[in-house]
């Protein structure tokens, strides 16, 4: 592929303490300012200053296992980026929200509220929500089948967007003299009715700066890429090497375009965890220093979540028995086991190896090296058809963003593949996308 030198798209996903397992427990961490929101607009400020994209929140409707294991808590998305929109004026805002357990209604009216708040800035990660123990949260005895919940999220998706447009952008009148607010014939009714959900709409407040906001999706599963293809508009990803991520991205991109839609308007950002040092050598020491505080126990309950597979009791210093593999049928996080089973098959990890592997970024790519180092790996994939950025998931925070806004960040923008200052007010100008219209809109014009 022709290198074009198009400007990268780097987003924060932040984690409580970072996104090793046993970052929280690192002497430079603070796990004690987990449920402190100034913390969060700290971190936040700086991703502004380094002029990244976004700053981007995960989110279970669920408390996860082993909490004895670190700060794994989980504070409701939307409302803490209302809290950091207020502290900062750029940078964009991407928070999770579950198809499975909102209603419509209800989610389209938060998300909305957060884009007017930030003047344009909010997107929203869709998620299906694979964990077992959420759906008992919400009255269910089950989680649905991969293909139920992919099959609501669909329709979830077509209501929101249609929610989201019921304001045409001209709707919003307010003329004292003649005592006019909004047009009402430019607001309009959806009158959704589908085998989810009934929606009547309108919206209860007018169209949000961005349109909508930006769409942004996480699986990697047949089902998922098809979904991404049809709606995401960035794909949050993780790959182990360079040839899988781009053969996704070359495989999403194509199913975009053949349904239509313009394949730049998708940005694929797959996940990076680089631990960085002034040499290679101290990068790595640094890496294993944090590593050794990895607890097995929970190392080994998060293996079983995200396989099925148990391996209570097992040798950690033997091979994983791979013929469990073969004897396993995938449930829940489909594209994150086969991640980790090819792991196992192609490099005979033992259990031990695997489940550090696994720690440092459940299964993202982690790398150790110079700022130099991770500026050539971000650039290798972001210039040959792998990646339009990364999702930058420090292994311990703030240390760990902090060196990489401050030495890695300014070597990209040397070599010309990020932005010296924004050029936009929202996080669609930020990844370069275009506004929407208001799809009644384009449908009234095309009746004229």
């Amino acid at each position: 592929m022709t290198d074009t030198r198009r400007q990268l798209t780097l987003n924060l996903f932040i984690y409580p303490g970072g996104h090793h397992e046993a970052a929280w427990r690192y002497l430079a961490a603070e796990p004690e300012r987990a449920l402190d929101i100034t913390y969060y607009q700290d971190l936040a400020r700086k991703a502004e200053a380094a002029k990244l994209d976004a700053v981007f929140f995960a989110d279970g409707p669920a408390l996860p296992d082993k909490i004895r294991f670190g700060p794994r808590v989980r504070p409701e998305p939307i409302t803490w980026l209302t809290a950091i929109a207020v502290a900062t004026s750029r940078i964009g805002l991407i928070g999770t929200a579950s198809t499975s357990y909102y209603e419509p209604y209800n989610l389209v009216r938060l998300f909305a509220s957060l884009d007017h708040i930030s003047g344009g800035r909010a997107g929203w990660n869709i998620v299906t929500t694979s964990a077992e123990n959420a759906a008992f949260n919400f009255g269910q005895p089950a989680q649905q089948p991969h293909a139920e919940r992919y099959q609501r999220a669909a329709e979830f998706v077509d209501v929101v967007s249609k929610l989201w447009d019921s304001w045409e952008d001209d709707a919003l009148v307010i003329d004292k003299a003649a005592g006019i607010y909004a047009d009402e014939t430019r607001i309009h009714d959806i009158e959704h009715i589908g085998p989810h959900f009934r929606v009547k709409g309108a919206l209860t407040v007018p169209r949000s700066p961005q349109g909508r906001p930006v769409y942004v999706q996480a699986g990697s599963s047949p089902a998922g890429r098809s979904f991404a293809a049809r709606y995401a508009e960035a794909i949050f990803t993780a790959h182990q090497t360079i040839d899988s991520a781009r053969a996704f991205y070359a495989d999403v991109k194509a199913q975009a375009a053949a349904l239509g839609r313009d394949p730049d308007h998708i940005r694929i950002l797959p996940g990076i965890s680089p631990f960085i040092a002034s040499t290679e050598a101290e990068a790595r020491q640094l890496q294993q220093e944090i590593d050794d505080l990895i607890q097995p126990a929970y190392s080994i309950s998060q293996l079983r979540d995200f396989t099925g597979i148990d391996l209570t009791g097992y040798d950690l210093d033997a091979p994983f028995p791979q013929h469990l593999i073969d004897q396993h049928t995938t449930r829940g996080h489909t594209s994150r086991t086969q991640l980790i089973f090819d792991l196992v098959r192609s490099e005979g990890l033992t259990i031990r190896q695997l489940i550090r592997r696994l720690a440092g970024a459940r299964g993202h790519y982690v790398v150790a090296g110079t700022p130099e180092q991770i500026a050539d790996i971000i650039e290798a994939w972001g210039t040959s058809g792998a990646a339009d950025g990364f999702n930058v998931m420090p292994p311990w925070l703030t240390g760990g963003f902090d060196r990489f806004a401050e030495h890695v960040v300014p070597i990209l923008r040397q070599r010309g593949l990020f932005r010296e200052d924004y050029t936009s007010t929202t996080l669609r100008g930020h990844f370069g996308l275009p506004r929407p219209d208001s799809q009644f809109a384009t449908a009234l014009r095309k009746s004229a």
